[in-house]
């Protein structure tokens, strides 16, 4: 610890105002763009219904123990991500921390920028703006997408929703954990689920739906012997889930002490599943109208995920489907909405790291922060090069990024530190689901070991082939210097000194005491 660091105690730390306001913001958080766009292409190609085997026993053996292991660090050690693994791991696990804490600086500022597109296109799909041609109009009249990589000129339609999107972001940081975070999940979430729930309605109606699910769900069990399958299944929880880049570690740091952590982290697990699985009939399902409408199979399709099905695919099929206006706005709705809520809780985690370390109120953490962020963001995304620059860093930022922050975080915290028996029993003492040996396993030996070949695969393959053709140079700057720039800032902020004493903490309950044995609430 630095001599600089003053004795005194961190202030109280805010707190949600019961079990459901922080379930509703976790699964506000976990339910995000990937749900929608990425879920339903990643099955299809990796076995079609057979995928859900895999999926499954990976949110089983890794998505739901690193999930119990975020909870477990954020609320028996209450900080943020640097603040509570500094508390478990020492100055190793505070710079750790700050990987996390960084991961999401790059996340935001290009997250945003989908937010801004997608409601954009809300307002688009009331007079079906993109016509006939919905690839074209999305990178040539949109986003007019320049050749090269570095042109910085700006794009008054992404320019304007993007400033409009950080200021909504801001106000809503802005209010607090209660005030601002909670109070919008709370209309958010249920706007989301009745929308998309009618959107998927519609789909189920469509001419050639059937096809469309028998795409989707008609099982290849062949696929479950290739080993890509399963780290397809692997991938797909562990991001979905929001885990190991500390969003549910600082969000379960503001629950209160005697809390119950693993019910409603299996509700947050399977309540984002269940999502998934309900955007992937209703993306097929539509898909399926659209393969009938051009007279083709849906295998014959092109961009059936990410922003070439949200932006490309989507629109174009909502331009042939009868009331296609109100299909529109309602996919755009749900998206901005998911993307709202996930942005939100990347930028919580920003947030309660610096508040932690520098001892920042909540408003100048937020605007002085966060306006900085909002900046690079603009400057970066609202231009003719934006699409370029955020598909790079996605990659990197993703794949790269979070699952090394996994790796590393669970062999520091439970083989180098051995934390993993005072984490369970944390876990236990305070649930009524309790954990044990087998969480052990999981989230020590399976998880860092899967996700590992995960890591050496994806930077073997990237060390290979340049991603998505572009040029290698590029990619060296913006990609591999996205991940130093990470690991730089981490060091930095691991060396600055503490405004309050970190270390002046005693978790609570003590693990085996009478006061842990106490009916959580």
């Amino acid at each position: 610890m630095s001599q600089q660091t003053t004795s005194a105690s961190a202030p109280a730390r805010a707190e949600w105002t019961g079990q459901f306001g922080f379930i509703i913001s976790a699964i506000g958080s976990a339910v995000g763009l990937g749900n929608i766009w990425r879920f339903p292409g990643v099955a299809y190609e990796n076995g079609g219904g057979a995928f859900l085997i895999p999926y499954i026993v990976a949110l089983l053996t890794a998505g739901i123990p690193i999930l119990f292991l975020d909870y477990a660090i954020g609320h028996r050690f209450r900080g943020s991500a640097p603040l509570a693994l500094r508390r478990v791991a020492g100055k190793l696990g505070e710079g750790i921390g700050w990987f996390q804490v960084m991961i999401c600086v790059f996340i935001a500022i290009y997250y945003t920028a989908v937010l801004a597109w997608a409601s954009s296109y809300f307002v688009f799909s009331f007079n079906l703006s993109w016509g006939e041609d919905a690839a074209g109009y999305f990178t040539g009249e949109y986003l007019k997408l320049a050749d090269q990589p570095f042109t910085l000129d700006f794009v008054p339609a992404v320019l304007i929703p993007l400033v409009l999107m950080w200021g909504v972001a801001l106000v809503v940081l802005g209010a607090g954990v209660v005030k601002g975070v909670q109070r919008l999940n709370m209309v958010a979430i249920p706007l989301l689920v009745v929308g998309f729930v009618i959107l998927v309605v519609r789909a189920l109606f469509l001419p050639g739906a059937a096809e469309g699910l028998n795409a989707l769900f008609t099982p290849d069990f062949a696929a479950l012997a290739d080993p890509s399958v399963w780290v397809a299944a692997y991938s797909q929880i562990f991001f979905s889930l929001s885990v190991a880049f500390g969003i549910m570690m600082t969000y379960s740091s503001y629950r209160r002490r005697r809390s119950n952590m693993t019910t409603p982290g299996l509700v947050v697990a399977f309540g984002n599943s269940s999502f998934e699985i309900l955007a992937g009939i209703g993306v097929f399902a539509t898909l399926g109208f659209f393969a009938h409408q051009q007279g083709v199979g849906v295998g014959e399709l092109e961009g059936l995920k990410g922003v070439g099905l949200a932006f490309m695919t989507f629109p174009a099929i909502a331009t042939q489907m009868p009331g296609g206006e109100i299909f529109g706005a309602l996919f755009f709705g749900a998206l901005t909405l998911a993307g709202l809520t996930s942005m939100i809780s990347i930028m919580e985690v920003i947030l309660a790291g610096v508040m932690d370390k520098f001892g920042l109120t909540r408003k100048r953490a937020v605007y002085g922060i966060g306006g900085v962020l909002a900046v690079i963001s603009v400057v970066l995304f609202g231009t003719t090069s934006g699409l370029t620059a955020l598909d790079t860093i996605d990659h990197w930022a993703n794949n790269i990024g979070i699952v090394a922050s996994a790796v590393v975080m669970t062999i520091t915290v439970l083989w180098i530190r051995r934390a993993g028996t005072q984490l369970s029993g944390h876990l236990s003492a305070l649930s009524t689901f309790k954990v044990g040996r087998v969480w052990l396993v999981c989230v020590s030996v399976l998880g860092p070991v899967v996700l590992g070949y995960m890591l050496i695969a994806t930077v073997a393959d990237l060390l290979a082939t340049p991603f998505s053709g572009y040029d290698s140079g590029y990619l060296t700057l913006v990609g591999w210097g996205s991940i130093a720039m990470i690991i730089l800032c981490s060091v930095l902020l691991t060396m600055s000194p503490w405004r309050y004493n970190p270390d002046r903490f005693t978790p609570w309950p003590p693990v085996g005491t009478a006061a842990a044995k106490e009916t959580s609430r």
